[in-house]
This record gives C-alpha cells, structure tokens and sequence, in this order.
C-alpha cells in the first residue's frame, strides 16, 4: 500500500537542522515511538507530505525542507516586550512558569493561540519570542516509511476531535518524537499549533 491521501502513516526519521558539518540532531521519531498521521488531512507540513507521497512500507527517505516551506524566516518583529503585570496570578508574578526559556501558552487580542518563549524577564518587562522554534531553520529528514494502512475508526474520530481545536497533534505533540517538547516538527506551518 502506498502513502496516499487518508491512509495512516508510521515513520521514523532523524531531524537535523543547520547547513553542512553545523547541523545538529533536532528530533528523533524511533520504531517505539514513530511519528503516525493520517497522510493528507492538513495536518503535516506540505512539503513533508510530498517528500513521502507514494512511498511504501520500507521506503527510506531523505530530503531537506527549506524555511519558506517550513515554519518561514525567523521574524524579529515576533520578539515583544510584554508589560510584566500581565503574567501576574492574583497580583503575583508567576516566577514558576515566567522563566528564560520556558514555553508559554498566550492568546492574542483576537483570541488567537499563540505560544511564546520567554528570552528574558526584567524588573518591568518580559520578551517574548513567538517565532515558531524551528523559524529560520532548514530541516533534513532522513528515516524509513513503517506501516501505511486504512485508518481505524478510532483514529478518524479521533481526527475529527483534534480538528475543533486547529491542533491535530493534541496540543502535546502525539508525533512519536523523543523531543516531543519545544519544535515538534508534526505541526502544520499556519501557526495553529507548534506541538507543544
């Protein structure tokens, strides 16, 4: 069976991202914990889908995404500085989670998810980074195609649950990856959710 539009799809692949002898090992999906979508359901990056349209089980993969169809250039414009009293829980600063390099949930004035990294907290001020964590970067995948098979009923329905939330991994990154924290790459590249 090949990998065609809603079928489900197991890989596993090593992501490096950088240029030449710079680049450094990003995320690892491995036989006990693959990367599993449905192929053609919005959910992946386009260019990811189209490097593995029409593989097998047992196709091996190798390809480099660039940031334009990726998660785009890194934006210096998405680097805020936020007034500290907004990440205040009953009229207290919330030093738990407001931490140089933690990853926060916020929302927009539109009512937009967004997710930010915190770069530095100051005395009236914290800057927040909103490009995505793999903004700029060129991802090199290379893996292997494990299953491609029906969707279960199950997996559909579960499908259509993810799809109210514009997240189709869940929100917490159900991509298999060993680094399934900052920068899962098994997020689509409209900003709706970085996997985390």
């Amino acid at each position: 069976m090949k990998v065609t539009t809603d079928k489900f799809v197991s890989v596993i692949y090593d992501l490096n991202v950088g240029e030449g002898d710079e680049r450094e090992l990003m995320e690892q999906a491995t036989v006990e914990a693959p990367l599993q979508f449905i192929f053609g359901t919005g959910n992946m990056l386009p260019a990811f889908e189209s490097a593995l349209k029409d593989l097998e089980t047992g196709g091996k993969f190798n390809f480099t995404i660039e940031p334009a169809d990726a998660y785009g250039e890194y934006d210096e414009e998405n680097v805020l500085e936020l007034p500290r009293n907004i990440f205040e829980v009953d009229g207290k600063f919330d030093e738990e989670r407001i931490q140089e390099g933690n990853t926060v949930p916020m929302m927009d004035s539109n009512g937009n998810r967004l997710q930010g990294s915190v770069l530095e907290v100051r005395d009236d001020i914290v800057i927040m980074d909103f490009n995505h964590p793999l903004a700029g970067e060129t991802l090199h995948f290379n893996g292997e195609v494990i299953d491609v098979r029906e969707p279960t009923a199950e997996e559909l329905a579960a499908l259509l649950a993810s799809a109210g939330t514009g997240c189709a991994c869940g929100g917490d990154c159900n991509c298999g990856s060993e680094n399934s924290g900052e920068g899962c790459a098994c997020g689509s590249n409209d900003g709706s959710c970085n996997c985390n």
